[in-house]
């Protein structure tokens, strides 16, 4: 009798576990960077997670990490446009990234580093992440400007390399712009930014004075690129501005916050991108952070 009972419990078994309820629970951890400015304009260094609100598609999330700028050390890949159009002011161009590399390796985080990456019709990874100036400063001096341009492949590249990376991770286009034979699109390099939790700053420099010089396509995609991940754009007129424009990258990315947070209750996405939105509660303060995250969409 006995084993008649433990054969009719085994066949019940499959029905009995159908009948339990599932549930799908998303347990990755969504990070945000974040720049926030005061009424003023001035950068904004000391808030709490209670004057943050985050929301994903929509629904407010619980803020389950947060950290202020000097906790997480930065990965800051540098690609430095080396097509022809970009010859002119290229030795003055070269030495202000020198002088970026220096300042971000003096001050900061014991384990900040960089990478530096070059790109024309081809990306070539310079210099591995580091903290050797010298190494960073002869690669530099490797570089000459000749052929066409693939900006989407070097963001692509640079954004894969990134993910593997701890703390921050921070991508600086320097560029005039125009991507004329990327195998990449532009969505390609946006969701491999996003992928890779990187925030971009984009250096436009017009090679040609005047609104012939642009191009407003390639200016446009930067402006996407730097403004959807939490980042800025910069074009610098003359010398001094260049140097301007890495201090103030400099001065951002000692004044960010590390936000995290769990999806819950967040309603799918047919098209695989969560819209996240990040404000800060007090009244005239403005943030940068990034727009999303691609996601897997639900059927």
């Amino acid at each position: 009798m006995g084993s008649i009972d433990r054969r009719t419990l085994i066949a019940a078994l499959p029905a009995a576990l159908a009948r339990q309820p599932t549930f799908r629970v998303d347990v990755r951890l969504v990070r945000i960077l974040a720049t926030v400015r005061d009424a003023q304009g001035a950068l904004a260094g000391g808030l709490e997670p209670a004057d943050f609100r985050i929301s994903d598609n929509g629904v407010e999330q619980e803020i389950a990490v947060f950290e202020r700028q000097s906790s997480q050390p930065l990965s800051i890949a540098v690609l430095i446009d080396r097509s022809r159009s970009t010859q002119r002011e290229r030795a003055y161009e070269l030495d202000a990234i020198g002088r970026f590399f220096r300042a971000l390796l003096r001050e900061g985080h014991p384990r900040d580093a960089a990478a530096l990456y070059s790109f024309n019709f081809e990306v070539v990874l310079q210099a591995g992440y580091t903290r050797r100036l010298d190494r960073l400063q002869a690669a530099l001096r490797r570089l000459r400007s000749e052929g066409a341009t693939a900006m989407y492949d070097a963001i692509e590249l640079a954004a894969h390399d990134l993910e593997s990376r701890d703390g921050r991770r921070v991508m600086v286009v320097v560029t005039d712009g125009a991507d004329t034979i990327s195998r990449a699109t532009f969505h390609d390099a946006l969701e491999a930014l996003h992928r890779a939790d990187a925030v971009l700053y984009a250096i436009l420099l017009v090679p040609v004075k005047g609104e012939a010089g642009r191009n407003l396509r390639g200016e446009n995609a930067l402006i996407q690129l730097s403004t959807g991940t939490g980042g800025r754009m910069f074009y610098p007129s003359e010398r001094a501005s260049l140097d301007q424009s890495f201090a103030e990258i400099l001065r951002d990315l000692r004044t960010q916050y590390l936000l995290g947070y769990y999806p819950k209750n967040v309603p799918p996405s047919p098209d695989r991108f969560h819209r996240v939105r990040v404000e800060v509660k007090r009244p005239g303060y403005t943030v940068s952070a990034r727009t999303g995250y691609f996601a897997d969409a639900v059927p």
